[in-house]
């Protein structure tokens, strides 16, 4: 089993969205976070230390987790998809899924 998690800026579209992609899901647990002061669950390093792949929307979340925390070792993927998308919209929803396949 592999632990995700999902950072966007503010945990309340993209993140949040790719988290309920992996609810219930026989081999992955999901978590998202924020990068924001703002953020509705805001990313630390226990998170960090956590998860087994972190995921993030986009290329600055990557440089802000790189200023913030330690990251020796940890598999991080930028999924480029830019703050466009409400919670659940169906054409993020696609769109998470073509990059998470060899996930779900």
């Amino acid at each position: 089993m592999s632990n995700l998690l999902f950072i966007c800026s503010k945990n309340q579209w993209r993140s949040p969205t790719a988290e309920l992609l992996f609810k219930n899901h026989a081999i992955h647990q999901a978590r998202s976070a924020g990068t924001s002061d703002k953020a509705r669950v805001k990313v630390n390093q226990k998170m960090i230390d956590w998860a087994d792949i972190i995921l993030v929307m986009e290329r600055k979340h990557h440089q802000i987790l790189k200023q913030r925390f330690e990251l020796t070792g940890k598999q991080i993927l930028v999924l480029n998809i830019e703050d466009n998308y409400r919670l659940n919209d169906p054409e993020l929803i696609n769109i998470l899924k073509l990059h998470l396949r060899d996930y779900l």
